[in-house]
Order: C-alpha cells, then sequence, then structure tokens
C-alpha cells in the first residue's frame, strides 16, 4: 500500500522530528515532511476510515489493518486548534488525496512552534519505513513509502493451496 505526501514539502528521516518521541519512532515508523511555507490543506495519504482528527492531527485505519498518523507541526496541540481548519470528516471513510485540515505553516512556526508534518505507519516496527524520497521535494499526493499490511491482516497475501 503506498502511502501519499498528505503536505507539500522536503522529505527527511523521523529521526529528524525535533520531538524525542517522534524521533525515537515510538509512535511508529515514518517520515516528516518540511512543509512549504504556505497556507495549504493537509490531505488524507490513504484511503480509509476516520479514527480520529483534532485541528492537528488526524488518523485513518486502512482497510488492511494500518493506522496511518498525519502530526502537523510540534506541539500545536497547544494552540487549541487556532490556525487550523478541519475539512475532512470527523468520522467515516475517505479516499486518499481528500482535503483534511487546512492551516498555515508559516504562522505556526512564526509561533516558535516547528511546522514539520509527521507521517507514521502506528505500532510498526522502529526502522522499518524507508522512504525513497528523503532529502528531495515531494507535491501532494505523490507516494512518499510503501508499507505491507498488518499482521494479520485478511487482505495480506494468501498462499496456494
Amino acid at each position: 500500500m503506498k502511502i501519499l505526501n498528505p503536505f507539500p514539502g522536503t522529505v527527511g528521516p523521523l529521526s529528524e522530528a525535533p520531538d524525542p518521541v517522534f524521533a525515537a519512532e515510538m509512535v511508529g515508523s515514518g517520515v516528516l515532511v518540511d512543509p512549504d511555507r504556505t497556507v495549504g490543506v493537509a490531505v488524507a495519504p490513504v484511503a480509509g476510515k476516520v479514527a480520529k482528527v483534532h485541528p492537528h492531527a488526524y488518523a485513518i485505519a486502512t482497510p488492511d489493518g494500518r493506522g496511518i498518523l498525519v502530526h502537523l507541526g510540534i506541539d500545536t496541540v497547544r494552540l487549541n486548534g487556532e490556525g487550523f481548519e478541519i475539512l475532512g470528516p470527523l468520522k467515516g471513510e475517505v479516499v486518499a488525496g481528500q482535503e483534511m485540515i487546512r492551516w498555515d505553516p508559516a504562522a505556526i512556526e512564526a509561533q516558535g512552534l516547528s511546522p514539520v508534518v509527521l507521517v507514521c505507519v502506528l505500532d510498526s516496527a522502529p526502522g522499518s519505513i524507508v522512504s525513497p524520497l528523503l532529502g528531495q521535494h515531494a507535491d501532494v499526493g505523490e507516494a512518499l513509502f510503501e508499507v505491507e499490511p498488518a499482521e494479520g491482516s485478511s487482505r495480506r497475501g494468501r498462499r496456494a493451496s
């Protein structure tokens, strides 16, 4: 399954996130995107069911059992939603590329917070995600990386009998 870039910017390793929890991949493996400093809309990186939406973050459960977290900025929870506008559904299904949250990375940075976008595969092993786009600029919708279905998923490869 391809995980699409939710916001334009330069892709980097999650280990460079300016947050020790994300940098240690305690939430899950993934990448960070240093976003373009323009007002824009973060989109769903995959199709699936919306598991949670906050003004600064959202998680989507894929049909094959993965959870994908998109977190907009570091410590942005402290803003109590200021500077973010939820556009996507709070529950239900989304398609990959569907608009989720409008925000302004430059405004976040002007408040002294890091605007990096964290894209994590929840409960994945540290170091298990490698992006071919590290160090490169990625547009919205470009494939950041691919993941296998979750352990025990009924959509994993089937054995011939």
